[in-house]
């Protein structure tokens, strides 16, 4: 079973510094059809007005990554980390027992980030902070690990390519897909997934899809993404 989720149904808020898309319920916008997909609970699309932000504010027990599309994110946070996050990286944050951070767009231009937030599968761990740069041809007409379990890291190695760590069971890929470039995912009994479509338009399992498009996938055995228009994506392998 493949639901697909047009961008044009998800939540939308602009509060002037802050233009927002929300995959699921989340802050002001709530729907009870979409109150996230297994343990993936959020997906935000933000546009970060320049030299605005996000204050010092808390979280606790989730998983939280950032992939910024274009623009810089300026980060801080009580781990003490200070950080710069540029298109095509990727920063994880676990928040276990509680974290503080604050997330500012640099003042040269706006930052387009996606912010996706999953939830552990341990609660009260110490906050942990991981960045890491992909390039685009690791991404190439392939599905690449970007954030995966901390055993399926391991078995990946320590490479250029090598994902960061989330304490969830879930693994996030990326992958960029034009013209006759394919990929498929085979999906273990049980599991579920979602696939966001950033950018350009592509088919997933015959089915087509745009930008902002997602795929809502249940008792699948595999996932094939073919037939890319400067397609940009991103794929959840989730628990149930």
């Amino acid at each position: 079973m493949i639901v697909k989720r047009a961008s044009a149904e998800r939540g939308y808020a602009d509060h002037g510094w802050l233009r927002t898309h929300h995959s699921f319920s989340f802050a002001g916008y709530f729907d009870p059809r979409y109150m996230g997909w297994g343990n993936l609970r959020v997906i935000n699309e933000d546009v970060i007005a320049p030299g605005t932000g996000f204050g010092m504010h808390g979280h606790r027990d989730m998983e939280i990554v950032t992939y910024v599309l274009s623009g810089t994110l300026a980060h801080r946070d009580s781990m003490g980390n200070s950080a710069t996050i540029g298109a095509g990286e990727v920063q994880r944050m676990s928040a276990g027992r509680g974290v503080m951070h604050s997330e500012f767009s640099h003042a040269g231009g706006p930052t387009h980030l996606l912010q996706i937030w999953i939830e552990p599968r341990e609660r009260g761990i110490d906050p942990g902070y991981e960045q890491k740069t992909f390039a685009a041809a690791a991404k190439r007409g392939r599905l690449l690990p970007i954030a995966v379990p901390p055993e399926q890291a391991a078995a990946l190695g320590t490479g250029a390519d090598a994902p960061v760590r989330i304490h969830a069971d879930a693994a996030l890929y990326a992958g960029l897909f034009d013209g006759a470039e394919r990929a498929t995912h085979p999906l273990a009994p049980g599991r579920l997934a979602y696939v966001h479509v950033v950018r350009g338009r592509l088919r997933i399992n015959g089915m087509a899809f745009a930008g902002g498009d997602a795929a809502m996938v249940a008792d699948e055995a595999a996932l094939t993404l073919s037939d890319g228009e400067d397609a940009e994506v991103l794929l959840f392998d989730l628990a149930r």
